[in-house]
This record gives structure tokens, sequence and C-alpha cells, in this order.
């Protein structure tokens, strides 16, 4: 088990390309997982996901990624626990961007 799985993590991005956007992911136990934008009172169509990565790099510190299977994009997201702080790294063939936010294990509510 590693230690995003069971676990729902919601994140904001205060920069990049989705700058002031929030997502939700959750992690399951078949290593997939589901991911969705959260939009205030409406809540986006969530995306499935049937393999993602993921290692501990540190104490506090979790690396994940994995390939949107509908956009052609790869995420690779770096969580910092200590500090609650996400960077995650959006590319495809054409793109690459950077982009920082805080994130949160949220109550309840999971990906679709």
């Amino acid at each position: 088990m590693n230690r995003l799985e069971g676990k729902t993590i919601r994140w904001t991005f205060r920069d990049g390309p989705v700058a002031n956007e929030s997502y939700e992911h959750a992690f399951d136990g078949s290593g997939g997982l589901s991911y969705r934008k959260v939009e205030g009172e409406e809540d986006g169509e969530g995306t499935r996901v049937d393999k993602y990565e993921s290692e501990e790099v540190g104490d506090d510190v979790v690396v994940f990624s994995y390939l949107a299977p509908d956009s052609g994009y790869t995420l690779t997201s770096v969580l910092d626990y200590a500090s609650n702080t996400v960077v995650a790294f959006a590319s495809n063939e054409k793109m690459l961007a950077v982009q920082h936010g805080t994130f949160e294990e949220a109550d309840g509510g999971r990906a679709r």
C-alpha cells in the first residue's frame, strides 16, 4: 500500500495554465485513480485512469504520475505533506507547464 491509496486529494493551483482551479484525485486500491475538476456547487465529470505510479521520496514527500487517457497529457505531481504544497508538471508532445498550489485530503467526496 502506498501513501495515496484509498485517499482523495484536492488541490488548487495558484499559477500555470489552470491557475485558480481546483481538482480532486481519488486513488483506489487497484493502482488506478479518478480525477475531476471541482467547480463550486457544480462538480466536474470524473475521468478514470487505470494506472498511476507513485513513490515516497522523503518522510513527507510523495511523487505520482499518470497519463490522462483522453487528452494525451502526462501529469507528474509532487506533494509535500509538511507544507501541504503541490508542484505539478503537465506535458504532452507540444508543451510543458509547471504549476504550484496547495492541497488537502478531502473529506468524503470522491472523484467519479
